[in-house]
C-alpha cells in the first residue's frame, strides 16, 4: 500500500475534539457531561436567519454561486464595517468559514519553506494550515506580561530572510485576549516595512465585553482579514465565513477557491443576509450580554478554586487558566478531570508548546446554570485531590 504522504506526519490531533469524543463516550454511558471544552456558540442560530435560509430552499436556490460568492452577500459584508474604513465589496471573498479563509490566504502567500510567525499559544489548526502548504509555522511564546499577544518587537526578533508573513488573533483562542489598537498599527508597520504580509483573524469580533474591536481594515489596504459568521453570527454549522484582501490577490484567491471548493453553499449564503438584519442584530447582542455575564462569573470562580487567569478575556467564550497548582501536566488532568468529575476542559498542548502543559482552557459557551455546576464538581474534586507535591 502507498504511504500517506510526508506533510501528514506534520498534523497534529486537534486534541479538544478527542476530548469530546471521550466525553460523548461518558454520556453514551449514562455519565452527566458538562461541555467547557468546544468552542462554539450554545444557542441556536438566529430565527431570522434560520427562516431565510428555509426561504431560499424552498425558493429553489441551491445551485452554484460565483466562486467569490454572492455579490449581495459581499455587498453586505463590505457595509457592515465602518464607512471610514469600509472595503470595497470587489475584496471580499465568501468562504467555507473562517478555515476556508485562511487556507485561501496561506495557500496566496506561502511558498514551500516559507515562515509564518504565529503566537504559541494559539488556535492550533493555524500552524496546521502552514505545513499543509509547506511552510514553517514559527511560533512566537506569548504569556500575560504581552496579554498573550505577539508583539511588533517581538515579530520583528524573530523575522527572517524566509519569513513571508505574521498571523495574528484578536481576540485570540484560547486567550480571549486581545491586540491594543496602537500596538496593531505598530505590527501592520513592521511586517510592512519587513516585506510580509499580515493576516489578522478576527473571527471574534462582536464578541468583546467592554471595550470596542476595531478591524485592522482601518490601517490600510495591504491586510489580511479574515471573519466569520461562525461565532457572534452563530452560524457554526452553516460553514460561512469571508476574506478582506488586497485588491491585487483577488484574481488569485478566486481561481484558488474555484479549484478547491467551486463555491459556498448556496442557502447559506442567502441565510447569512439576514444575519445583517436589525431584528436579528437585536437577538445578537442580546447573547453577546449573556456570555459577558457567564464571563463575569466563571473567572473570579476559577481563581477562587486555585487557577490562575492573568489576563482577564476580553473577548470570544474561553478562559486560558495556569493549572501549575495542581499538575505538571495538563493533558493528564483535562483526562482526570472529566473521569472524576464528568467536567470536560482542554489541555493547553491543544495550542502550542509554550507553558503548554500548565495550562488548560474553559470554554464558557455553556449555560450560567452548568457553568456554576461544573465549578461546584470542581470544588469537590480538588479538595479532595491530594496536593501536587
Amino acid at each position: 500500500m502507498t504511504r500517506p504522504a510526508a506533510r501528514l506526519d506534520r498534523i497534529a490531533p486537534f486534541r479538544v475534539m478527542e476530548v469530546l469524543a471521550r466525553a460523548r463516550s461518558l454520556e453514551a454511558q449514562g455519565r452527566s457531561v458538562i461541555h467547557l471544552e468546544i468552542g462554539e456558540p450554545d444557542f441556536p442560530t438566529a430565527d431570522g436567519i434560520v427562516q431565510a435560509g428555509v426561504r431560499a430552499l424552498a425558493a429553489g436556490r441551491t445551485s452554484y454561486l460565483p466562486a467569490l460568492g454572492l455579490d449581495a452577500l459581499r455587498e453586505a459584508i463590505a457595509a457592515s464595517y465602518p464607512a471610514a474604513h469600509r472595503p470595497d465589496p470587489s475584496r471580499i471573498v465568501v468562504t467555507p468559514g473562517a478555515s476556508g479563509a485562511l487556507l485561501l490566504a496561506l495557500g496566496a502567500l506561502v511558498n514551500p519553506g516559507d515562515g509564518v510567525l504565529l503566537s504559541d499559544p494559539g488556535y492550533p489548526c493555524n500552524r496546521h494550515f502552514v505545513r499543509l502548504f509547506e511552510g514553517d509555522p514559527r511560533p512566537v511564546p506569548v504569556g500575560p506580561e504581552t496579554n498573550y499577544q505577539a508583539s511588533a518587537e517581538q515579530l520583528r526578533s524573530r523575522w527572517t530572510d524566509r519569513t513571508v508573513a505574521a498571523l495574528v488573533a484578536s481576540p485570540a483562542n484560547p486567550t480571549g485576549t486581545m491586540v491594543a489598537r496602537g500596538e496593531m498599527a505598530r505590527i501592520a508597520r513592521t511586517v510592512s516595512a519587513l516585506g510580509g504580509a499580515l493576516v489578522v483573524d478576527e473571527i471574534y469580533h462582536g464578541l468583546t465585553y467592554g471595550i470596542d474591536a476595531e478591524s485592522a481594515l482601518a490601517l490600510g489596504p495591504d491586510i489580511f482579514v479574515v471573519n466569520s459568521f461562525s461565532k457572534y453570527y452563530g452560524m457554526t454549522g452553516w460553514r460561512i465565513g469571508w476574506l478582506v484582501a488586497p485588491a491585487e490577490y483577488v484574481p488569485a484567491l478566486e481561481r484558488l477557491a474555484q479549484n478547491l471548493y467551486i463555491s459556498v453553499n448556496t442557502p447559506a449564503q442567502y441565510a447569512a443576509l439576514a444575519a445583517f438584519e436589525p431584528e436579528v442584530k437585536v437577538e445578537l447582542e442580546r447573547r453577546r450580554g449573556v456570555f459577558r455575564e457567564r464571563r463575569d462569573y466563571l473567572v473570579p470562580a476559577l481563581c477562587d478554586l486555585g487557577f490562575g487567569v492573568p489576563a482577564s478575556p476580553e473577548g470570544a467564550f474561553y478562559v486560558y487558566a495556569d493549572c501549575s497548582r495542581f499538575t505538571d501536566d495538563s493533558e493528564a488532568f483535562a483526562r482526570e478531570v472529566l473521569t472524576a468529575t464528568g467536567v470536560a476542559i482542554t489541555p493547553g498542548i491543544d495550542f502550542g508548546e509554550h507553558a503548554a502543559r500548565r495550562h488548560v482552557r474553559f470554554s464558557y459557551a455553556n449555560t450560567l446554570e452548568n457553568l456554576e455546576e461544573a465549578v461546584r464538581r470542581l470544588k469537590a474534586y480538588l479538595e479532595d485531590r491530594p496536593a501536587r507535591p
